[in-house]
C-alpha cells in the first residue's frame, strides 16, 4: 500500500481543518517518525512540482493549502461564483448565522451536522458575512455576523425583517414509536 498517497488523499479530504499527526497515525498505523517521513516526502514532491497546492504544517496539524503565485486565477473563481445562486447549503449556513449571529464555524457546524468550513469561506469570498472578532470559547475561534451587503441582496433594512421562527418543542415532535411498523403484523 503507498502510504504516501493514503496521506494524500487524508489530507484532501480534510480540507480546510487539516489533519493531527496523532489522527494520521492512528489512521495510517504508522509511528510518528514515518508521518514526519511522509510529510517530508509529500512537502519536497509538492516543492519540486509544478502543482497548485502545497503541503504546510501548522503547529501539530498538516493542510494542504493553494500556492500564493496562482492567487489572480483563484480570484477570478470567486468572481465566477459570484454569479451563480446561492446553493441550499450556503443558503442553511447564512440562515444559521443571521438567526444566531454572532456565532462560530463550530456553533454553525453543530447546528448542521456536517462541515461547514467550505460554505463559511464562500459566504466570506461574497462578502454576506464577516469575522467580528474571537470568541473567549478555547481555541479563540473566529465569530461570523451577516454584512450589510447580505441585507442589501435579500432587501432586508435589518435583522429583525427576517421571518420569525418558531422554537421546537417537545410537543411539537412527532411522538412517532420508531420499533412499530405499519407493514407488520404485531
Amino acid at each position: 500500500m503507498n502510504l504516501l498517497a493514503a496521506l494524500e488523499g487524508l489530507l484532501f479530504l480534510c480540507g480546510d481543518d487539516g489533519l493531527q499527526i496523532e489522527d494520521v497515525q492512528t489512521i495510517l498505523e504508522i509511528d510518528k517518525e514515518k508521518v514526519e517521513e511522509l510529510a517530508n516526502q509529500l512537502l519536497q514532491d509538492y516543492r519540486i512540482s509544478n502543482r497548485g497546492i502545497k503541503l504546510e504544517k501548522y503547529g501539530n496539524i498538516y493542510k494542504l493549502v493553494t500556492k500564493s503565485e496562482y492567487n489572480d486565477f483563484y480570484k477570478k473563481l470567486v468572481e465566477i461564483d459570484e454569479n451563480k445562486p446561492l446553493t441550499p447549503a450556503a443558503l442553511e449556513v447564512l440562515a444559521i448565522i443571521a438567526y444566531n449571529e454572532p456565532v462560530t464555524r463550530t456553533m454553525i457546524d453543530e447546528i448542521r451536522g456536517v462541515s461547514s468550513s467550505h460554505m463559511v469561506r464562500k459566504l466570506q469570498a461574497r462578502e454576506l458575512i464577516c469575522e467580528i472578532g474571537r470568541s473567549d470559547l478555547p481555541g479563540r475561534p473566529f465569530l461570523y455576523k451577516t454584512t450589510d451587503k447580505f441585507l442589501d441582496v435579500f432587501g432586508i433594512k435589518n435583522l429583525n425583517e427576517l421571518p420569525k421562527i418558531d422554537p421546537i418543542s417537545e410537543a411539537n415532535l412527532d411522538e412517532t414509536d420508531l420499533f412499530k411498523s405499519k407493514y407488520i403484523d404485531e
